[in-house]
């Protein structure tokens, strides 16, 4: 088996598959960003594992899907199928903000352009190949087809759709990290079967004309039946969540018009060695040559000296899909294959010597599980660290701290950076304290990890509102905040904690911003990183906006969506602007409030006069 050189891509054109000596492709690989051939990147993963397998994959990123459809035909039809994603990103939330404007950029296009994908990519990309070329199978990945294979919320749209099989005509789909489902659908391929006949391989979804005969499968109300009643709708997330995040999990079977959609269970997280695998990989590391002369892609260069050392979080907090896409269970990479990635990146030519991130979706969950994992196999929370810390969870972080020191060490590495959110909560012992090997990791990460400015976030300071967030209270941030200042203050070291809030939360409500308003000003924050609820599809905090009920208790929950309340909840951020204290101190007063006026502008009258 021929594994190509770290200096050569896959290819992405005719005369790239032609300067191999290939006649016909084996799988063609459709993503809506640029290639870039690296690890953070999801189709790129997807092709070097196929190539490892010995097939002949090219890339066809960004195609063109206006004009007379060239780019999709260039390559000719392949071998075994067409393998289709969105890119990195939901398609719509990479081409609209929080208030449904269009972005005039796209991190993951060549010189930020917009423009170089459609609204639902997936779909479109999918249906065209479809139209082209009927007879050759389409599978779907990436995070927008995993979060769309139920029916699901579009806040775009502002309707229920269909599980995503419906509307792309794709033959299955593949949910979560894929490299195991893809394995295991190409031998089967590649063994003669036909995609129709492919059924029972974990973490995949299809369609079926008929009904499964699984006693043991749940079945979801059906769409229609979601459209009638919001209720329904609600209550069907509580079990695709609980299955997508157990260790034992059964088949969801849900109805949309005359087929029934099949979700198969996950795969059980992925070993060391599997991971290591797929990050040993001949990955360039680099954007395609035929990028040069467009400018650099933003998203790139965010990660360009980053390092992923693992996968999965099990925060499980109501807003964030990384949980129903990277599953709860950290799947972490060994000490040795970080440290390998590590010197490839020092011999890169234009490395200065700064790692700017050796982090994951939470940093500080590496290596972190279960001490008896039968424990975890029948375990059904959604967290494991709200709303407390599962007793039965190994929170030791010396691990980590081993892995920054041997990094520091590495022959060309100045200065190693963690760059990725931390869990500041899982310092805490239960008395509230941090000790141990927790204030090992925070005193180091503190000291010699941190570039100016520690991430992490509280996302509000209202008890009640992070509740419905599954977030810890915000006495514990204030706690962190104390010793992040403590360790700085003690090696003369100036550097700044940056939180991260979000308003117009399901739950949350003007008094509540007004609340984080006064708070945040009393610890000395003027508020940089915030932003309001985007609501995207398989999140608690989504189903809420949508139907008003809590999927888990169906009590309802009050959510604000019309422009005018979110914004006004919006400009508690910053009560610290001029241009914004006549229109805050009109609400404090609308709303009985007028206490926190003088807390956040320091006067004893303010503008209202007592009748």
């Amino acid at each position: 088996m021929k594994i190509y050189s770290r200096n050569k891509h896959l290819p992405t054109t005719l005369k790239e598959v032609q300067d191999r000596g290939w006649e016909q492709l084996d799988v063609i690989l459709i993503s809506g960003d640029a290639y870039v051939d690296h690890p953070s990147f999801g189709i790129p993963i997807i092709g070097r594992v196929l190539e490892s397998l010995g097939l002949k994959v090219a890339i066809l990123p960004q195609p063109n899907w206006q004009d007379d459809l060239r780019d999709f035909k260039k390559l000719g039809p392949p071998k075994l199928f067409f393998g289709v994603s969105s890119g990195n990103m939901d398609s719509m939330v990479n081409h609209y903000t929080a208030n449904k404007r269009l972005r005039s950029n796209d991190a993951y296009t060549p010189g930020g352009e917009s423009g170089f994908r459609p609204d639902y990519a997936t779909i479109v990309y999918s249906k065209i190949i479809k139209s082209i070329y009927p007879d050759i199978p389409v599978i779907l990945g990436g995070v927008e087809a995993s979060l769309r294979r139920v029916t699901h919320y579009d806040y775009w749209s502002d309707q229920l759709k269909p599980s995503i099989l419906i509307d792309s005509q794709a033959d299955i789909l593949v949910y979560g990290m894929g490299e195991k489902a893809i394995t295991e659908i190409t031998q089967e391929l590649l063994s003669g079967k036909k995609i129709s006949e492919i059924k029972n391989i974990p973490q995949t979804a299809y369609a079926l004309s008929e009904n499964i005969a699984d006693e043991n499968a749940i079945t979801l109300h059906s769409h229609e039946e979601c459209l009638k009643e919001k209720k329904k709708y609600a209550e069907n997330f509580k079990h695709i969540e609980l299955e997508s995040n157990k260790m034992q999990a059964q088949i969801l079977v849900q109805k949309a018009f005359d087929k029934y959609i099949i979700v198969n269970p996950p795969y059980q997280p992925s070993g060391e060695d599997e991971i290591d695998t797929i990050f040993a990989l001949p990955y360039t590391r680099l954007p395609h040559p035929k990028y040069a002369k467009r400018g650099v892609i933003p998203a790139y260069e965010m990660i360009k000296f980053s390092v992923n050392i693992h996968r999965g979080c099990f925060g499980g907090c109501s807003f964030c899909t990384i949980s129903a896409h990277q599953g709860k269970f950290i799947q972490s990479r060994s000490e040795e294959s970080v440290l390998k990635e590590l010197e490839q990146i020092t011999q890169m030519p234009d490395f200065k010597g700064y790692i700017s991130d050796l982090g994951g979706p939470s940093a500080n969950m590496y290596k972190l599980k279960g001490n008896d994992l039968k424990m975890c196999e029948n375990c059904k929370r959604p967290s494991c660290i709200f709303p407390r810390i599962c007793p039965n969870l190994n929170t030791n972080h010396d691990p980590l701290t081993h892995l920054y020191q041997a990094a520091s060490k590495i022959d060309g590495i100045k200065k190693v950076f963690v760059g990725s959110g931390i869990r500041y909560d899982l310092f805490f012992n239960k008395e509230e304290k941090i000790a141990g090997d927790k204030e090992r990791y925070a005193k180091n990460l503190i000291e010699n990890h941190v570039s100016g400015r520690l991430k992490v976030a509280p996302e509000h300071t209202s008890d009640e509102v992070l509740k419905m967030m599954r977030k810890p209270s915000f006495e514990l941030f204030k706690k962190f905040n104390q010793f992040f200042d403590k360790t700085n203050k003690a090696k003369d070291l100036n550097q700044q904690l940056i939180p991260y809030f979000i308003s117009s939360h399901p739950g949350s409500k003007t008094e509540h911003m007004a609340e984080l308003a006064a708070q945040t000003k009393d610890l000395d924050f003027k508020l940089e990183q915030v932003q309001d609820f985007t609501p995207t599809p398989m999140t608690v905090a989504t189903v809420i906006y949508y139907s008003g009920y809590h999927p888990y208790t169906m009590e309802k929950v009050p959510t604000v969506k019309d422009k005018e309340s979110k914004l006004s909840q919006r400009l508690f951020f910053f009560w610290y602007k001029k241009e914004n204290r006549k229109e805050i101190e009109n609400t404090l007063h609308n709303i009985g409030r007028k206490d926190l006026i003088s807390k956040l502008f320091q006067r004893k009258e303010s503008i209202f006069k007592e009748k």
